[in-house]
């Protein structure tokens, strides 16, 4: 097994992921501010398609999932389209909560691990 660690998309504060050992550790994904929970949460899962597949794997490898919701009177239209973008048999294991978010316009963030090919 490979124990070496690979950053997808280092800044100086924080990578995008990181992969370890069979494992891809995906960081909290927002969508563009200002846009409605749903226009934020489709941004959120693009991004995290995008770097699933840079790191080689994709959403059927998903372990865990975490949301965090500025707002739970939007876990509705949230759920809406995370139940879109889950593929049929493999939704992971998931929590959401509500939290003060990074800056007060994000509405949702989403944090995965998944399991590399």
């Amino acid at each position: 097994m490979n124990t070496d660690i690979t950053r997808i998309g280092p800044g100086a504060r924080m990578s995008e992921a990181v992969c370890y050992s069979g494992i891809v550790w995906v960081a909290g994904q927002v969508g563009t501010p200002g846009d409605s929970v749903a226009g934020q949460t489709r941004t959120c899962l693009a991004e995290v398609d995008r770097i699933l597949a840079e790191a080689g794997t994709d959403k059927t490898r998903i372990l865990s999932a975490q949301i965090w919701l500025a707002d739970m009177a939007s876990f509705t239209e949230m759920n809406a389209v995370w139940d879109a973008w889950v593929p049929a048999g493999h939704p992971p294991a998931r929590a959401t909560g509500e939290a003060r978010l990074a800056a007060p316009d994000y509405a949702v963030e989403i944090i995965v691990t998944a399991a590399l090919r």
